[in-house]
């Protein structure tokens, strides 16, 4: 006798069909592509890369020196600013430079004193740490610790400027920043290096003659009359003032442009500020190597 078909046979029956279809072999994994690993760009690529860099920034460079220069010639600078920049950076810079330049006089003499004693030059002395000191050493120590000190800090200023929109802000209200910002900040700090090398150049001459005093027995009439006698003339003078005047304007330029250009917000101010000072560090290095070919 045959059972009659109900609901649950039904559902038997769809349950085992599912079953069997359930028996198939599994589709296969479908292969995800793979992200490409990044190569290491061959040492041609980094070469080129960083020549386009240096072009730029020397290119930025070169634009931002002839729109402050047309502000310059055209008298649309800030007085206010200038002045409040020149104390900031002259004046506060005084007490690194004095002692930069005290040391740098001791340290001539201090070079120069084994030969000296030899040959028994005294005379010479004042000849001897007043060459090297204020046609070289006086300009490019007191352009280092300026870069340290200013440049670094106006690159900082500029760079934290821009990434708040402080820039920005001044062009809303129709105030252009390079009259108001820029060329104050690139007439000061020329001014200010110009200023401190002469300083730096009396301080170390200075310093120079009161360590030959104390050292070797010169006194310090002996010492001037070595750099008077003669073989010292005013070119040597302007030879390290054209210096310290070259290399103002490459500091000036070089840390506004850095600031300028700041992205990427905290940490873009950060490598804009080491860039600045190393940057600097070397075009100092660069041009004194041309200038002195030029002057000599």
């Amino acid at each position: 006798m045959t059972s009659p078909a109900g609901p649950g046979t039904a559902a038997r029956a769809h349950g085992g069909g599912a079953l069997a279809s359930s028996g198939a072999p599994p589709a296969p994994p479908v292969k995800r592509p793979r992200a490409p690993i990044a190569q290491e760009p061959s040492g041609v690529h980094q070469l080129g890369g960083s020549f386009l860099q240096i072009a730029a920034t020397v290119g930025g460079m070169a634009v931002l020196a002839g729109k402050i220069a047309a502000r310059v010639a055209t008298l649309r600078v800030d007085g206010a600013e200038f002045m409040r920049n020149l104390y900031r950076m002259g004046v506060k810079s005084m007490p690194i430079v004095v002692v930069t330049a005290l040391f740098t006089g001791a340290i001539m003499v201090i070079q120069a004193a084994p030969l000296v004693e030899r040959f028994g030059a005294h005379g010479l002395l004042g000849w001897g740490a007043g060459f090297g000191t204020l046609r070289e050493i006086a300009p490019l120590l007191t352009a280092l610790m300026i870069n340290g000190r200013v440049g670094a800090n106006n690159t900082a200023e500029l760079g934290t400027m821009v990434v708040t929109e402080q820039i920005d802000a001044l062009r809303v209200l129709a105030i252009d920043p390079v009259s108001f910002l820029i060329a104050p900040r690139f007439l000061a700090m020329v001014l200010t290096l110009l200023l401190s090398v002469i300083f730096a150049d009396a301080l170390a001459l200075l310093g120079a003659a009161l360590t030959g005093d104390l050292l070797l027995g010169v006194a310090p009439a002996v010492f001037y009359n070595g750099l008077t006698s003669g073989l010292l003339d005013i070119g040597d003078v302007m030879s390290g003032l054209v210096k310290s005047v070259v290399f103002g304007v490459v500091l000036a330029l070089s840390s506004c442009q850095y600031g300028l250009g700041v992205t990427g917000g905290a940490p873009g101010v950060g490598r804009a500020v080491n860039a600045t000072v190393v940057a600097s560090a070397a075009g100092i290095f660069i041009l004194d190597y041309f200038v002195s070919f030029t002057l000599d």
